[in-house]
């Protein structure tokens, strides 16, 4: 199993933009977040480079104010969204600061994830084009940032992934929301193994719009900032597009959506086991390595995601998943096989599929002590 990197470093303060892009502005707000208007783009750069710009609370909150104030803004006709050196857009949430709260009993990642998920409701119903940049590495809070957006672009170096099924949690940020609405059962495989997705992967998902080859992206983000009507920047990426490479996903399509519509996490290992695909058969041994609570618990988000109105309803309930899993023992032992000590060898608990009862599962979905989720104020 290839683990989520460990995204513990500092800023480096003043970074200019992405490692690709000269000229950028001086940083404004935080030292983590570049944030400026370039022509009639306002630009946020997640800037912390080499922890592969993971989010911090503070990115969280800059990014949302950023956001707010370029809403009413009329010399702002739509928002770009890139990240800082040259190994990705972002590589998810502080996974250490979640192993620290959840070992000393606090609380302090309720309130991120109540602040990101509002941030990633904010995305979905931007009334300006929000255009992300999904070069490199993409997990986690990272597809919360960029798939939620209007114009989304990738590159051969995309790797997306939800990850989180390795380290004791469940998809989040919208995740649920996304994976559901993949085609067939690709999202379910997605989600159980914990893959990555290629940016011509992340097209035949519905996760992104447009694929443009990495070393086009500082013209691209050139022509974005200089247009005089920076309204209509599908148009724009479009000049930079070209045709990806086959989808390996799509490829997969039979055995995945033969092995996945099964009821429970065991019954897909069996098909997957049984159906004679050497990739069938690898796919399960990834499945086994994980949490077997998080990959039942994730099972049915998804399923219940599927029929659920609106993003809003699914990041509701994934902020009940996330509450109930900041005090589960899997969290805590997944970070710290695969990032603290990284013996990469967790001892789940329960430690089998078939010990993971449906009275442990409803806890996760049950209203946490602090309450639901609630809206942004303003």
């Amino acid at each position: 199993m290839t683990p989520p990197p460990d995204t513990s470093d500092t800023p480096t303060p003043g970074a200019p933009g992405t490692g690709r892009t000269p000229g950028a502005p001086e940083p404004r707000g935080t030292s983590e977040i570049v944030s400026s208007v370039q022509g009639r783009v306002g630009r946020l750069t997640l800037n912390r480079p080499k922890a592969i710009n993971a989010l911090s609370h503070p990115m969280v909150n800059a990014m949302d104010a950023a956001l707010r104030d370029w809403e009413h803004d009329d010399q702002v006709d739509a928002v770009l969204v890139d990240g800082a050196g040259e190994r990705g857009l972002c590589a998810g949430g502080d996974i250490r600061s979640f192993h620290a709260d959840a070992c000393s009993g606090g609380t302090g990642s309720l309130g991120f994830w109540a602040d990101e998920y509002r941030l990633n409701h904010r995305i979905s119903s931007y009334p300006k084009p929000y255009i992300a940049l999904m070069d490199g590495i993409v997990m986690g809070g990272g597809v919360g940032i960029s798939a939620h957006g209007g114009v989304r672009v990738v590159t051969e170096r995309t790797r997306l992934a939800m990850p989180e099924v390795g380290i004791g949690l469940v998809p989040d940020v919208g995740g649920t929301w996304l994976l559901a609405r993949m085609p067939g059962e690709s999202g379910t495989h997605a989600a159980l193994t914990a893959g990555h997705l290629s940016g011509a992967d992340a097209l035949y998902a519905g996760l992104a719009d447009h694929y443009v080859p990495s070393e086009r992206l500082p013209a691209l983000i050139d022509a974005l900032t200089a247009t005089a009507d920076a309204g209509n920047p599908a148009k724009i990426v479009e000049e930079f597009t070209a045709a990806p490479p086959p989808s390996a996903l799509e490829a997969d399509a039979d055995w995945i959506d033969a092995c996945y519509g099964a009821p429970t996490v065991e019954a897909i290992l069996a098909r997957l086991r049984e159906h004679g695909d050497p990739a069938a058969a690898a796919a399960a041994t990834e499945i086994e390595g994980k949490s077997p609570t998080a990959l039942t618990v994730t099972l049915r988000a998804l399923r219940a995601a599927a029929g659920l109105p609106d993003l809003w309803s699914a990041l509701v309930t994934e902020f009940r998943v996330s509450s109930a899993s900041l005090r589960s023992h899997d969290l805590r032992e997944g970070i710290r096989a695969q990032i603290i000590d990284k013996d990469r060898s967790p001892r789940w608990n329960p430690p089998t599929l078939a010990e993971v009862s449906q009275e442990q599962v409803s806890v996760f979905f049950a209203v946490p002590p602090t309450g639901d989720l609630r809206p942004h104020e303003g």
